[in-house]
């Protein structure tokens, strides 16, 4: 069944559009309807824009109230905590390619080990944001539109820049 589900998704329904078009809110119940029966792990009340890309979703958690971004695209094992919110355009890479011996070209030395990505709760994930493997955002934190994230943060971080570094602490 779920490769009924996977189907429907990347057919047909990935292209339902969103806000503010009228019916969007029933779009937004169809997607979470599939996405529900498609990824490892789906919290309640989700919101999937349009164009998410999870594969076949078999190492995608995402928890309740979270939201994927329009033309998200998220690989190997990633796990979104609550109360996400998630910009359009974001690439979430757990994968990546082994360049370490000069010897061979990059594209014949396969991959390495995948390394999770883990987004905390009530974290706020910008436009055009790339996370790299094994990177894991803490809580309460805000990733600025445009960052590459290569390094891990802590809970109510700001980070924004190429690559990504703290700008400041959300603590009063």
């Amino acid at each position: 069944m779920k490769k009924i589900y996977l189907l429907l998704y990347y057919l047909f329904v990935q292209f339902l559009p969103m806000q503010p078009l009228p019916g969007y809110k029933l779009f937004y119940k169809i997607r979470y309807f599939l996405v529900k029966r498609i990824i490892k792990e789906c919290g309640q009340d989700i919101i999937v824009k349009n164009k998410c890309y999870f594969g076949n979703g078999n190492r995608l958690s995402v928890g309740s109230r979270s939201q994927l971004g329009q033309n998200a695209r998220l690989a190997g094992s990633v796990t979104i905590g609550q109360d996400v919110l998630m910009g359009p355009d974001v690439v979430m890479m757990a994968t990546s390619h082994a360049y370490d011996r000069i010897d061979i070209p990059i594209n014949q030395q396969g991959s390495i080990e995948e390394q999770a990505i883990i987004v905390g709760n009530d974290c706020w994930i910008g436009t055009r944001v790339i996370i790299l493997p094994g990177v894991i955002i803490g809580d309460h934190s805000i990733i600025a539109a445009g960052s590459v994230v290569t390094k891990s943060c802590q809970p109510y971080s700001v980070i924004g820049g190429i690559p990504a570094k703290l700008i400041k602490k959300r603590l009063r």
